[in-house]
């Protein structure tokens, strides 16, 4: 490509910033509607941050293939609740090293350590929605599954200790992306306190032995590439990371499965037809793979679908540190990179607006779908949260037919994650 042909990056003109800020937090189609103006690219202000949105696969290669032309960034908001310490903070070869001793949670052989408590959690939520005398919030139910998950067949937390550090979660979780000013009152201020309590929970947890319940002896002695070991710090900032990464997007994901699901009785209808052809349960050596494509296509494709339609991820980021060719737009040094992945996977083909998971099981589906991020800094916990939605979707459905209550708001409010507003209220019909 001649420099000819390369075009400056059209800018919405904003200056400090803050309408643009207070319209992002306020609009779900805040990105959408400025490529429809703009198109594929394109600069504004946030709050005195210069940055750039992008959609669509020719966009998103170009950023994911440069990785020593950016590094890793995230707003105000998450940098501080995270802490300097986090993954999610770090670049380079400080960020590299750790992510492969923390990746040692999520190995083949560590999720087939945690299948059978996976399903043993599908099967208590199945027992407590048969049993409901009253409708039930699923989304609610979908957020405590994920997070017993990660907090028990993970990091081996039990009881009390486990219910007190959801409670805090919450609070943090509620925050991370907002206004970062910690004035009394404020929700950034409860999450700042919350973080205090949980990193002390968490220093807690690394304080006992290794008891050989969840994964925490994966970790035992990991040291990085440059021999120098985790210091507990490090580590429990590292941990509250994965209780978020392998918490909220998959409550958000099951959440909106389960949605998508109830409103769309026909493509439910098709989905049993091959779920009623799977044993439930599996025998936990082969859970990680008795749903996966080759077993269950239609499975597959639905999961797709809902990750295209409502990704658990609004968007990723990364910071360009020297100038960068973006869908032949010049993207300068310095500046912020919003990968805007719910406009971009309705961008492009006519009919991406519509709930159709069968589209992705014709040959001639192209997408290319980043739920959990993309390039180098993939979210690590992308493998547990498709096998939870796996083994959730064929237990309740092997057992249950779930109805939706009438009357209750069913949109998603989207951060920090798309959830339905009023809980997903179900009942069991018999």
């Amino acid at each position: 490509m001649t420099e000819s042909t390369l075009r400056s990056i059209p800018t919405t003109g904003a200056i400090t910033g803050v309408l643009e800020a207070l319209a992002f937090f306020r609009d779900p189609t805040f990105a959408k509607r400025r490529f429809d103006r703009f198109g594929n690219v394109f600069e504004t202000s946030m709050l005195g941050q210069r940055m750039v949105f992008i959609q669509g696969s020719k966009a998103i290669a170009d950023l994911l293939s440069n990785p020593e032309s950016t590094e890793g960034w995230w707003p105000e908001s998450v940098q501080q609740l995270l802490g300097s310490h986090s993954l999610a903070n770090r670049n380079g070869e400080a960020h590299k090293a750790r992510r492969r001793v923390i990746a040692q949670l999520f190995s083949s052989s560590a999720l087939q350590r945690y299948s059978a408590g996976i399903i043993n959690l599908v099967d208590e939520l199945g027992l407590e929605l048969k049993n409901a005398k009253t409708p039930l919030p699923l989304a609610e139910r979908m957020r405590s599954f994920a997070f017993s998950v990660i907090a028990t067949t993970v990091l081996g937390m039990e009881g009390n200790d486990r219910d007190s550090l959801f409670y805090d979660f919450e609070i943090w979780t509620r925050a991370l992306f907002s206004i970062p000013i910690a004035l009394p009152g404020t929700s950034f201020k409860k999450a700042l306190k919350a973080r205090k309590r949980l990193l002390e929970k968490l220093q807690g947890v690394l304080a006992q032995p290794v008891n050989g319940k969840g994964g925490l002896d994966l970790l035992a002695g990991g040291l990085d590439e440059a021999g120098i070991p985790l210091t507990d710090e490090d580590l429990r900032e590292q941990l509250l990371l994965l209780l978020f990464a392998g918490y909220e997007t998959t409550a958000s994901a099951l959440s909106c499965l389960m949605r998508e699901l109830l409103l769309n009785p026909a493509v439910e209808a098709w989905l049993r037809e091959e779920i009623d052809h799977l044993d439930w349960p599996p025998i936990p050596e082969d859970a990680t793979t008795a749903y996966d494509i080759a077993n269950a296509p239609k499975l597959d494709a639905l999961v797709n679908e809902v990750m295209r339609l409502t990704p658990p991820v609004g968007g990723f980021f990364r910071r360009t540190k020297q100038a960068l060719v973006i869908d032949d737009i010049v993207v300068p040094k310095n500046r912020v990179v919003q990968v805007a992945l719910a406009a971009s996977n309705g961008h492009g083909i006519s009919d991406l607006e519509i709930f159709r998971p069968q589209r992705h099981l014709e040959s001639k589906c192209s997408l290319n779908l980043f739920p959990f991020g993309g390039g180098e800094r993939v979210c690590l916990g992308k493998s547990l949260a498709e096998l939870e939605i796996r083994l959730m979707v064929v237990g309740l459905l092997r057992k249950l037919h779930l109805v939706v209550i009438n009357d209750q708001d069913l949109s998603l409010r989207q951060l920090p994650s798309p959830f339905p507003r009023d809980g997903l209220l179900v009942r069991v019909q018999a």
